[in-house]
């Protein structure tokens, strides 16, 4: 029996939780919750058989079942949390601008009027403007006659200097177009190459390689600046990361940013050392155990002999990397034991060597989801309200009452979520108090669906996290800045599969964080990548825009 089939004897039946208060008895709830059950493990059994059979086509050579794109599960009644977040949101009005007046006018040139077409009593009236967007693409290839003399005495030639910006074969614009085409117009190196071979360009697509990676005009350097600025000068941190390929193997892009940053990390995993390691911004990490150490130990169930031995053997000034291996080597003789120990006693002593730290301004506040690799690093961890609510739209029941009660329960989920939007324009200390009242009314609810109960116990253990916007409104209640620069990483990959080297993924990282940042800031990223290329430096750095900006915005 499908799915369906049960789902449509359920509905026939159409008990309504009223029905089972007045006359049913109790023993018919526990049965429709028991019925819910029991197609959840059914469900559950359907899909590992199917993996299971898919494996074993594979060991035969076979294919497994093939993934139909734009087929999703049965949702009936739930509630779309995009939807509903669209109806709470409060947009304000967007004032239109006449197009015009962005459009620079290069020439004018005035279109006269047929004399002999006027009849006699035509006035001239001056002229009615139109302006017409046109874009020239032509070569500009210049052979430089470089002066040559020789020395006898000093056995030395001299050649007259070239122009600032001009090194090897192509000059500042064609690297300019090469980088902005790739990085920000997202095309292929083949598709570059053709594209300025039609513009009249001989180039070849190594070239448009080494263009790509060789970084000559320290863009990896702009990348650290602006990192660097953002965390000195702006007071909260988005974090969130996706999976990429480099040469084959499996990494992962950490991305960060806020309204005035978004910068691309490529690491090979995804722990809290690693995100730690990012914090750092290239200073060595070091350990430290102090209380909060100590602390973070307990709370990562570290045992209490561990621990004791741990106090015997650490150093008061903290310890190097190579320190805290010998000390790791003492509390576990054997290698192959306490692996997952290890690793959290080098996360408990870095992030309290990180906390004690002064070269590297600290992060107060990381917004993110809740994977792990986020948690205790920071003073203060928000929680993103979007990631939450999408736990609430994987909930499938198939007993009516439990599908009634789930879309009765996400109103008021989504509703708070309004809520708390309306707070964020006016925040004051009552109506934060009214809303951490509501929150735990709402979050304390028994429902008696078992898996929604079971989702709103996790929601309201995360409390903390997820209201730190009633202490600090500037905090955005989602995380989809992150998430929306992980799709920039990913979009790459559909025309660009995967890195090579160490230098073509740090340029690649370079790039996009430069782009994504110049976006936010309102800069043209076309003539930031020119005034750099070609070494003039006329404008201002994008770390100097981002702390003039924020310093803008809090005055």
């Amino acid at each position: 029996m499908t799915n369906s089939e049960i789902k449509q004897i359920l509905e026939g039946i159409n008990i309504q939780s009223a029905t089972l208060n007045e006359s049913a008895p109790e023993s018919v709830f526990t049965l429709l919750q028991l019925v819910e059950c029991l197609n959840k493990d059914n469900e559950a059994l359907k899909k590992e058989n199917q993996n299971l059979r898919d494996a074993i086509n594979l060991l035969k050579g076979e294919q497994g079942k093939p993934t139909i794109p734009g087929k999703t599960k049965e949702k009936q009644g739930n509630v779309s949390s995009g939807e509903e977040i669209k109806k709470r949101e409060v947009k304000g009005k967007r004032k239109s601008k006449a197009k015009k007046d962005k459009i620079k006018v290069d020439r004018t040139q005035i279109c006269k009027v047929d004399k002999s077409i006027l009849p006699e009593d035509a006035v001239f009236k001056g002229y009615e403007p139109i302006i017409v967007q046109e874009i020239l693409i032509t070569t500009d290839n210049v052979e430089y006659s470089r002066e040559k003399y020789y020395s006898p005495s000093q056995k030395k030639t001299y050649l007259g200097e070239l122009p600032i910006g001009v090194k090897g074969e192509f000059g500042p614009g064609t690297k300019t177009l090469v980088c902005t085409l790739k990085h920000s117009g997202n095309m292929s190196e083949p598709k570059i190459a053709e594209f300025l071979g039609n513009g009249g360009i001989s180039i070849s697509q190594s070239t448009i390689s080494r263009i790509l990676t060789n970084d000559e005009s320290d863009f990896a350097k702009e990348k650290d600046d602006i990192f660097l600025a953002a965390l000195a000068s702006t007071p909260y941190h988005q974090v969130d990361d996706t999976t990429v390929k480099v040469n084959g193997e499996t990494h992962y892009s950490q991305i960060f940013c806020n309204p005035f940053y978004t910068a691309f990390f490529t690491v090979p995993h995804k722990d809290r050392l690693t995100i730690l390691d990012i914090l750092l911004c290239g200073k060595e990490r070091t350990y430290l155990f102090d209380s909060h150490a100590f602390d973070l130990l307990s709370e990562f169930n570290i045992s209490q002999k561990i621990i004791g031995q741990i106090m015997q053997l650490k150093k008061e000034g903290g310890m190097s990397e190579e320190e805290m291996q010998e000390m790791l080597d003492t509390l576990y003789p054997k290698r192959k034991k306490g692996k997952n120990n290890k690793k959290r006693i080098m996360e408990a002593g870095a992030i309290a060597a990180y906390r004690q730290q002064t070269d590297i301004p600290l992060v107060d506040i990381l917004l993110s989801d809740d994977a792990p690799q986020f948690k205790k690093l920071t003073e203060a961890q928000a929680l993103c309200w979007i990631h939450d609510g999408r736990h609430y739209n994987r909930l499938n029941p198939i007993v009516p009452l439990n599908v009634k009660i789930l879309n009765t329960f996400k109103t008021s989920y989504w509703d708070f979520y309004g809520d708390l939007l309306k707070y964020k324009t006016s925040p004051t200390p009552e109506k934060a108090d009214i809303l951490s009242a509501k929150f735990d009314r709402i979050f304390s609810t028994k429902t008696g669906y078992e898996d929604l109960d079971d989702r709103i116990e996790k929601t309201s253990k995360k409390k903390e996290a997820l209201l730190l916007l009633l202490k600090h409104p500037e905090l955005p209640l989602h995380n989809n800045a992150a998430e929306l620069a992980a799709r920039v990483e990913k979009r790459r990959q559909d025309v660009s599969l995967q890195t090579k080297s160490k230098q073509g993924t740090e340029a690649k990282d370079a790039f996009l964080t430069v782009v994504e940042t110049a976006k936010k800031l309102g800069v043209n990223i076309y003539k930031y990548m020119a005034d750099r290329i070609s070494k003039k430096f006329n404008l201002p750095s994008l770390a100097e825009l981002i702390t003039q900006k924020f310093l803008l915005q809090t005055e």
